[in-house]
């Protein structure tokens, strides 16, 4: 018999954003989200082993389906908030009451349903009464599910359900409490669940790069709502900027006393200084691109780890990211800056902002087509002579670049022939698909600051722009080419699926 949990929204409203940096709200709730809620009951009711026992039960059953209505998004103001208690040495220091903290920009995204009542279904086996009653105990106390605004009421039950249900697009897993509590011990903030993301058109789990979908986002400080607290960069100096935060990174390690022992997958080096083979860290900019408006400014940066890595949840990483971004008590956050080849850059770790632009989706989508929004640099130089023979050889090196990354070479079917053509599936030149990003070469009569800004090792590569068709939808990111670590051949999807 189907096991069922009824979350009330007791004021009509769920407030949750679907990540941390994004403005949408999450709705329905999803499974990974209500157990952390559930969990947090258990924590404050006293930890009790008869109830652990029924979370790790119900953290071991299939993924539940989701019955809930439909609705819609609310307008999320920006509202300015006071930061977390600032850390301060000082006596009778002022700056911690909240009247007189800095202000910080905050977004809290909202839904409001036409049925404030959401169900999760577990298609499960008979269900223990014990542990029944300590799974209703526990939804009795939990209070909020997302924001602490979401106020519920929840109850478990058992029983059919007619309405229609859909699939849960986050679950949690074998060891997710566990999970939970590290988090909470090491004072950072969970992972989400794991993602069930389904294809419309497939039940298949669709190919995925070797870059991780989870990003660190560095915000370009701001010291109010539209003015920088130093000079943003243009999209031209990407490579620069993400070799200096490198170097800044490593410098953290160092400074921690880790001068011999800093990672691979950070430094991109072995222990000799030779260039490691393996996936490393890849640095991207998160510029202003893709409308009429778009100024080809540098609004952040994300640290990109591989996706077999967990480096963001590595206290090593964690305590030199630490170790260079340093508290401004004044204005309540930590500030890391950057000094690079004339200009200097001071950002902020956000975890989320009002700025689209700092919203890593369009990259780390599930889409068929892709389209470059910084150049490719090629992983050697173009042989041939004729236009026909180069047009080729430039296709067969993305093709190789897209291998490079663990993707499969991308083609489009001939529907004549049923044929993989790789040809009608790359696209390259000059320019990007993507509205107002640099051309890879400036015009003739252009100035000289309109060109690529690149580091000496691949000051003499050639440069490309492409729009790439996969023959079935890939997920992002997709960053090409041999200056794919420090942020040139990053993609964005044209075509991204819902889900």
């Amino acid at each position: 018999m189907p096991l069922v949990l009824e979350i009330e929204h007791l004021l009509g409203v769920s407030f949750a954003a679907q990540n941390p940096a994004s403005t949408a709200p999450d709705w329905p709730p999803q499974p990974d989200r209500v157990f952390s809620a559930l969990v947090t009951a258990w924590a404050f009711r006293g930890q009790r082993m008869e109830e652990r026992r029924a979370l790790e039960w119900l953290e071991a059953q299939p993924a539940p389906e989701i019955s809930a209505s439909d609705g819609f998004a609310r307008t999320a103001a920006t509202v300015f908030v006071p930061p977390n208690d600032p850390q301060t040495s000082r006596i009778a220091d002022r700056t911690v009451m909240p009247s007189f903290r800095a202000r910080q920009p905050r977004r809290f995204p909202a839904f409001r349903p036409h049925d404030p009542t959401v169900r999760l279904v577990w298609h499960t086996t008979e269900v223990p009464e014990e542990l029944l009653s300590a799974l209703n105990a526990l939804a009795l106390d939990t209070a909020y599910v997302g924001h602490s605004a979401s106020l519920t009421r929840c109850r478990f039950r058992t029983g059919t359900l007619t309405t229609v249900s859909e699939s849960s697009r986050r679950q949690v897993y074998r060891g997710r409490l566990a999970e939970l509590e590290r988090s909470y011990i090491a004072g950072r903030r969970p992972r989400p669940g794991k993602e069930m993301l389904e294809l419309r058109r497939s039940n298949e789990q669709p190919p995925r790069s070797i870059f991780s979908d989870r990003w660190l986002v560095l915000e370009h400080a701001r010291d109010e709502p539209h003015k920088f607290s130093s000079e943003i960069p243009d999209v031209r100096a990407t490579a620069l900027l993400a070799k200096a935060l490198r170097c800044v990174l490593m410098s953290g390690y160092r400074e921690n006393g880790q001068e011999h022992v800093i990672p691979a997958v950070v430094s991109g080096h072995a222990a000799d200084g030779s260039p490691v083979i393996d996936p490393h860290l890849a640095i991207v900019p998160l510029a202003f691109l893709g409308t009429q408006y778009a100024n080809e400014r540098i609004f952040g940066m994300a640290f990109v780890p591989p996706g077999n890595s967990e480096l963001l949840d590595d206290p090593d990483f964690q305590h030199a990211i630490r170790r260079i971004a340093h508290w401004v008590e004044r204005k309540g956050r930590r500030e890391l800056r950057v000094t690079c080849n004339g200009f200097n850059s001071t950002f902020t770790i956000t975890r989320e902002s009002n700025l689209r632009s700092l919203d890593p989706a369009p990259y780390v989508s599930i889409a068929r087509t892709w389209a470059t929004c910084t150049p490719i640099v090629l992983d050697r130089h173009l042989k041939a002579v004729k236009n026909a023979d180069r047009e080729r050889e430039l296709r067969e090196l993305i093709l190789q670049a897209c291998r490079n990354i663990g993707l499969p070479p991308p083609a489009s079917s001939n529907t004549r022939t049923g044929q993989l053509q790789h040809s009608a599936a790359i696209a390259a030149g000059n320019h990007s698909a993507i509205q107002n990003a640099p051309s890879a070469y400036p015009s003739g009569r252009a100035p000289q600051w309109t060109g690529w800004r690149l580091p000496a090792s691949l000051a003499t590569r050639q440069l490309t722009h492409a729009v790439i068709q996969f023959e079935k939808p890939v997920r992002g990111p997709v960053i090409l080419g041999a200056g794919r670590f420090v942020g040139l051949g990053l993609c964005r999807a044209l075509d991204p699926e819902d889900h």
